[in-house]
């Protein structure tokens, strides 16, 4: 009989915040550092978390991008994943609250593959429908484009 996996699952975390810029949060056997730069009070330790946001968009396009083209027996090759995101960055700067902080942001995922652009755009359409950072980032009003790009 085959173990059926969850569906819905519950991560927890307790972080300790040792400065007024750094947070340390366990994840698995890990220990993820969130800081802010120098010259902005922090030790430089880890990724903003603005930054930390955009780079696990990044990863989760490369991660459910492989997923998705691994399932409909596409070779992606060798990616590298460019990403241009506006920022508004009045509301961490505390001048007013903004709705949607991040306004927009282009990811291009360019792929040295032997498969086609077609290819390359189903991949691109199927990791939109599960990819869940992209969502989140949508579901709160970002302009998001995904360009899946081959290689010349």
């Amino acid at each position: 009989m085959a173990v059926k996996m969850k569906t819905v699952v519950t991560y927890r975390a307790t972080a300790t915040c040792p400065t007024h810029a750094r947070t340390e949060i366990p994840v698995r056997d890990l220990n993820v550092v969130i800081d802010e730069p120098e010259e902005r009070g922090g030790t430089n330790l880890g990724p903003t978390p603005t930054e930390a946001a955009m780079t696990a968009l990044i990863a989760c396009t490369n991660v459910i991008g492989h997923k998705n083209a691994k399932r409909l027996g596409i070779d992606l090759g060798e990616i590298t994943i460019d990403a241009n995101c506006k920022f508004d960055r009045r509301g961490v700067l505390m001048e007013e609250e903004i709705d949607v902080p991040f306004p927009a942001i282009t990811l291009t995922v360019n792929c040295d593959t032997g498969a086609s652009q077609e290819e390359l755009n189903l991949v691109g359409t199927e990791t939109a429908k599960y990819c869940a950072i992209a969502k989140l980032f949508e579901a709160a009003g970002t302009d998001l484009t995904v360009n899946w790009v081959k290689k010349a």
